[in-house]
């Protein structure tokens, strides 16, 4: 029999590597490891490397499976689901690996200056009525440019037609280099074996017959964010009641 939510809360409370901050507890305090990630935590200077929205963890734990001169991070507001990864990656003693508990929403709060170099976003919720909930809208694009090192990269792995639609628009109107962009993934010239980990969601995806898109950009440092002025056409699968318009002229 599995552990309930208890017991994987118990479990997390426990575990050296889980930090857990959310927006409730966290107030406007701030936390103690920001900068001092790699110096307190990981005890090396190797590149930090996010996972944002990490789910179960799948990412976080292959990556730091496959690259062993990285540190990675996942990050989720959700705990129980968090724990599968935590406890594989505690059970493995993977010293390059770490989970945040906490909301995205304040990210920014967690790490210094150039402290990370990658961000990964994988299957992230599209969030078709606001804008400014999208892991890949300018609102959070700002939030990242706090702590990703210049020219730092963003990766996007979704199902959603809908987020890799508005991502596109959003890489476009503020002119981010692209590294590799593919509405069909698995059937893409791109071979990597990063790629091809895939999340309990993505399984799901997969066999529903769903195409992976991917899309890799860096994002500097410098500039005014602009939102893209368009429609986008929402996800048909997806039982959300929203309207049709795409929510890119959200306040922020």
């Amino acid at each position: 029999m599995g552990k309930n939510k208890l017991e994987k809360f118990a479990d997390m409370a426990s575990y050296p590597h889980v930090f857990e901050h959310p927006y409730s507890l966290i107030g406007n305090e701030e936390f103690d490891m920001k900068g001092k990630w790699r110096k307190e935590f990981f005890k090396n200077d190797r590149p930090i490397v996010l996972e944002l929205g990490c789910g179960r963890g799948e990412y976080t734990v292959g990556l730091g499976k496959m690259f062993p001169d990285k540190n990675f991070i996942g990050v989720d507001i959700k705990g129980a689901r968090m724990w599968t990864g935590a406890t594989e990656a505690l059970r493995e003693e993977m010293k390059n690996v770490a989970f945040l508990r906490t909301n995205i929403e304040i990210i920014d709060r967690f790490f210094a200056e150039d402290e990370v170099s990658e961000i990964w976003l994988t299957f992230p919720d599209p969030q078709m009525k606001k804008v400014t909930k999208r892991l890949t809208s300018t609102y959070f694009m700002d939030r990242y440019r706090k702590f990703l090192c210049s020219d730092g990269i963003v990766h996007l792995k979704t199902d959603s037609n809908f987020m890799f639609t508005y991502t596109k628009y959003m890489v476009e109107e503020n002119r981010f280099p692209v590294e590799f962009m593919t509405e069909d993934l698995y059937h893409s010239t791109l071979v990597d074996e990063i790629l091809d980990i895939k999340t309990y969601y993505e399984q799901q995806w997969l066999a529903r017959g769903l195409n992976i898109k991917y899309i890799k950009f860096r994002l500097p440092k410098e500039g005014e964010l602009k939102e893209p002025d368009v429609e986008i056409e929402l996800d048909p699968y997806r039982s959300y009641n929203r309207s049709k318009r795409s929510g890119l002229h959200s306040s922020k």
